[in-house]
Formats: structure tokens, C-alpha cells, sequence
């Protein structure tokens, strides 16, 4: 069996980052995951925009989201699928179905520029910015 899946999108908000008593931490992100077309009857060109939920859940990754990625940065992530069962506040249950970005084969990889403000040269104690000269041309 194999459950992976791969998005390109921007992001529709800020990430939402979660901590946990035990002292972990999550980031759900909402993607914006967008395709066009051109009416075949009519010349038109035509898009629709799905909306797919993320759950970044490694320390790297929670770190990244936290630092850099804000509503409108374009990225790609790679998970694996998984739907999950909750009660709501009438007791129904309910499903969602996210992409769970962490492990070993969970990728997340910026594609838009370094946000605004940021300097391409790092404090003495934090790394350099990876991702400064990625364009938004995707080759695939």
C-alpha cells in the first residue's frame, strides 16, 4: 500500500500553530490548491480552487512555519493522507481529512520568496535563510 500525496498551493491564512502540555507542537496550514483550463465549448479560461488542510506535526517543520510562512506563500508539501473522527458541540460526529506532513517522507519546501522584512544574512545564532533564490517557475 501507498499513501502519499503532493500539493503545490499558497497558503488562505497564517499558519495556526498548536502547543501541547506535554510540550510538542503542531502547525495547521490551509492550501489553496488551484488548477485552470480552457472551456472547451466556449474559449474561456476557467480555474477552481480546492482547499486542503495540513498538519505539520515534526519540530523543524512546526519551527519553519512559525518563522517564515505567512497567508500567501506558495509551497509544496508532501504527506500522507489521513481522515480523522471527531464529536462536534451537538455530538455528531464528524470527519476531516488532512494531510499529515512529518516523519521521515514528509517534505514542506517554500517556494515564494523570503517574506518581507527578512535579511538575507542571519543572526550570529540562528541559520541562514535557505530559500533566497527560488522564483515561483516550477518545473514540472
Amino acid at each position: 500500500m501507498f499513501n502519499q500525496c503532493q500539493f503545490i498551493g499558497n497558503l488562505g491564512a497564517e499558519p495556526e500553530i498548536k502547543a501541547f502540555q506535554s510540550g510538542g507542537r503542531i502547525a495547521n496550514l490551509r492550501l489553496a490548491v488551484s488548477e485552470s483550463w480552457k472551456d472547451k465549448d466556449t474559449g474561456e479560461r476557467k480555474e477552481r480552487t480546492e482547499w486542503v488542510s495540513v498538519v505539520l506535526n515534526s519540530d523543524g517543520l512546526v519551527n519553519l512555519a512559525d518563522r517564515y510562512l505567512r497567508k500567501g506563500t506558495k509551497v509544496f508539501v508532501s504527506g500522507k493522507m489521513r481522515t480523522r473522527k471527531w464529536q462536534d458541540s451537538n455530538g455528531n460526529d464528524r470527519y476531516s481529512t488532512e494531510i499529515v506532513v512529518g516523519g521521515f517522507d514528509g517534505k514542506l519546501v517554500m517556494l515564494s520568496g523570503k517574506p518581507e522584512g527578512e535579511s538575507q544574512f542571519a543572526k550570529q545564532d540562528e541559520p541562514a535563510y535557505p530559500f533566497d533564490d527560488l522564483s515561483d517557475d516550477v518545473p514540472f
